[in-house]
């Protein structure tokens, strides 16, 4: 079972930046695929951004396009959320989550099967 924890959440202006973690429990990068979403208290959960366990294929929301990349540290088993240029409408809960279809950066929730528990983003205007 995989198991993931998110860190790096936090308070930030608009304009700043965060680094968010998500750490896994085994080795993740090449095996699955990973995935952050968020959800903002009484919205629905809405995907952020996705890279494949092969070739490291990358898929953003186009609300987070030029601001947000995703990278990976696989000695760490840890993915990264580098969140750039933030807004107050990035405000959310942001979860990570991993799908075994190990070739497709997904924007689709329901392809991942393990989650984290979230870690808060609050950007204030």
């Amino acid at each position: 079972q995989v198991q993931l924890v998110e860190s790096g959440g936090g308070l930030v202006q608009a304009g700043g930046s965060l680094r968010l973690s998500c750490a896994a429990n085994i080795r993740t990068l090449g095996s699955y695929s990973l995935g952050w979403f968020r959800q903002d208290s009484g919205k629905e959960r809405e995907f952020v951004a996705a890279i494949s366990a092969i070739g490291g294929r990358t898929l953003f929301a186009d609300s987070v396009k030029g601001r947000f990349t995703i990278s990976g540290d696989d000695a760490k088993n840890t993915i990264y959320l580098q969140m750039n240029n933030l807004k107050p409408e990035d405000t959310a809960v942001y979860y990570c989550a991993s799908s075994p279809r190990r070739y497709t950066a997904s924007g689709d929730s329901t392809e991942y099967t393990y989650w984290g528990q979230g870690t808060q983003v609050t950007v204030s205007s």
